[in-house]
This record gives C-alpha cells, structure tokens and sequence, in this order.
C-alpha cells in the first residue's frame, strides 16, 4: 500500500474513534498485564467477567501470590486453558515480587522474561500502559494487515515488522488499537463487513464482500 493510501486509511479509523483502548478491563499495569496474559486463546468479554471478581479481592503481584495456584484458578476456571494460565501468573508475580518490587518493568526483556509473556503480550503492555508505540500483531491485526496490503507478511513477526516500516510516526501510538477494533467489529474473519467498511476504497483485498 502506497503512503498516502497508508495515511488515509489512519486518518478515517482516527476519525471514527480519536481515542481508541483495550477492550479489556484494568487499573493498573499489573492489572493490564493479568488481563491480557489470561486473554490468550479467549475473549476478552469471557477474561473481564473473571477480573471483575479477581482485582477485587487481588490486583497486586503479592496478593495473587498469597490466593496460591488452586486459590486463582477458583477465580479464571471459565477461562480457556486456565489450569496454565494459573501456573503462569502465580511464576510472574514471583518474579516481579523478587527481582521488581512488585512493579512491572516498562523493558520489553524484563517482560518476555516473565511466564506467559510473550513478544504480543510485551507489546500490549508497553503500548496501552506506558505509551510505547508498538504494535503486538493478534490474528486481527494479521487478518487485517494482509487484507488490505497494509503489511502483508507470511508470519505474525513479518507482519509486525511491516507495520514498524509502514504507520507513520502520527499514528503509532494508536494503530494497534485501531487496527485490532477494524479487525473485531468490520473486518472479520468469516464474513467481513465491506459495505460498511470506512476504508473500502483503499482496500487491497479482491474478495471483498458486496452485501451487508
């Protein structure tokens, strides 16, 4: 996709939505990072029905540290593949207890070193709670990316790396978000939104849907 068809596309999803933000439910950057390490392989709907009842009562490394493994699995058993999730949180918030003073780390090293912290989850972490401009690549953000010819690429990182080269500086911030909401609500997977789509005309995609 040729720059100004880049710029274009930015500008009409900043006009829709000029302040655009995780769907998922948080406080605090520990919160976040809970959230969105749980929202692996699920919904985000299904992890907010599970952190309404966990930060209540825990939303701090120490405190999820003291309700032990059993005890947070009886919080996030609806959630898929809770039984690792558990496993995974309780060995972060160890960590981030030991070797953070129970802070989390704003370095993209220090939270890829934490279970269950992934390149994805960094980025989200980085971008929604400190203000990085990064971008973590999702199966939307992937979705979308290629579609359009925005940043096409075989892999999540390629993707990634594309769109690194290919958002203009103004739009950093706020593309992740942006691009992850496009691909949620309009440019879905199974059957895409076209008609309606803010950013049809600058669509590279050939099988674009012609009835709502």
């Amino acid at each position: 996709m040729k720059r100004e068809k880049v710029i274009e596309l930015f500008r009409r999803l900043r006009e829709l939505n000029p302040h655009p933000t995780t769907e998922l439910d948080y406080t605090t950057p520990f919160e976040l990072l809970v959230a969105v390490i749980l929202s692996a392989q699920a919904t985000d709907i299904g992890v907010n029905k599970a952190t309404k009842k966990l930060f209540p009562v825990a939303n701090t490394p120490a405190a999820i540290l003291a309700l032990g493994e059993d005890g947070l699995k009886k919080f996030i058993a609806t959630i898929g593949l809770f039984n690792a999730k558990a496993k995974n949180v309780i060995a972060a918030c160890r960590i981030l207890v030991e070797q953070h003073g129970g802070e989390v780390p704003r370095s993209r090293e220090a939270l890829e070193a934490l279970p269950g912290v992934g390149r994805k989850t960094a980025n989200v972490v980085l971008n929604t709670a400190f203000g990085e401009p990064t971008i973590a690549v999702d199966t939307h953000i992937f979705r979308v990316s290629n579609r359009t010819g925005l940043a096409q690429g075989k892999t999540v990182r390629a993707v990634e790396d594309k769109l690194d080269k290919a958002v203009p500086d103004e739009f950093r911030k706020d593309a992740h978000h942006w691009l992850i909401l496009h691909g949620r609500y309009t440019c879905k997977a199974r059957r895409p939104e076209c008609p309606s789509c803010a950013i049809n005309d600058l669509c590279g995609w050939r099988h674009k849907t012609v009835t709502r």
